[in-house]
């Protein structure tokens, strides 16, 4: 299980300028055609939405008032609550709009064909099952996570890879307040 803080990650502006991200992970490590890939970005400006064609991605709001992302003729979504889950895919060309300014999302992205991810709001302890990649992003709360006890608050999270054992035990919430984003990544075939 590898722990990450989103605030120490390094942050890669965007070829269009609209945005920064910090990746949390990307695997196979180092390879341009990812399986998967986890990512926080901060959304700057409205502008265009890159294209990834051949990708699935879920993207959740995490802070700021939001975050209209439209594609003329096939769906116009405004995603203004935190830790809500909008599923879509890459190949598309998007518009985002961002009518109260600047705000922070969770970009998880997987290959078609070769995973698929199921990102869930939760509140209790997750389990990842054996044979799955995964990442969990704390939103809220106290969580402990790992065989070192390790405890994560907002912004801080796990991750691990599907070839690795299944971590220890769950990450469990230890503040009434808990929540966090879990991203499930499943290998296809």
């Amino acid at each position: 299980m590898h722990h990450f803080d989103v605030e120490t990650l390094t942050a890669g502006r965007w070829r269009n300028g609209g945005g920064t991200t910090r990746q949390i992970a990307s695997r196979p490590a180092g390879e341009e055609e990812f399986a998967w890939r986890a990512s926080v970005a901060d959304i700057d400006r409205d502008g265009p939405f890159s294209a990834f064609p051949g990708i699935d991605r879920t993207l959740t709001l995490l802070a700021g008032d939001g975050v209209r992302l439209s594609c003329p003729g096939v769906f116009d979504r405004l995603l203004q609550r935190a830790g809500e889950p909008f599923a879509f895919s890459g190949d598309l060309t998007l518009a985002a709009e961002l009518p109260g300014g600047g705000c922070r999302v969770l970009n998880i992205m997987v290959r078609r064909g070769r995973a698929t991810a199921r990102v869930d709001r939760v509140t209790g302890p997750v389990a990842p099952p054996a044979g799955h990649a995964g990442v969990l992003h704390v939103l809220a709360g106290q969580w402990q996570a790992g065989p070192d006890g390790r405890v994560l608050t907002p912004g801080q999270g796990v991750w691990w890879d599907e070839d690795a054992p299944a971590p220890a035990g769950a990450v469990v919430p230890l503040s009434p307040d808990a929540s966090a984003l879990w991203a499930d990544i499943a290998p296809v075939g």
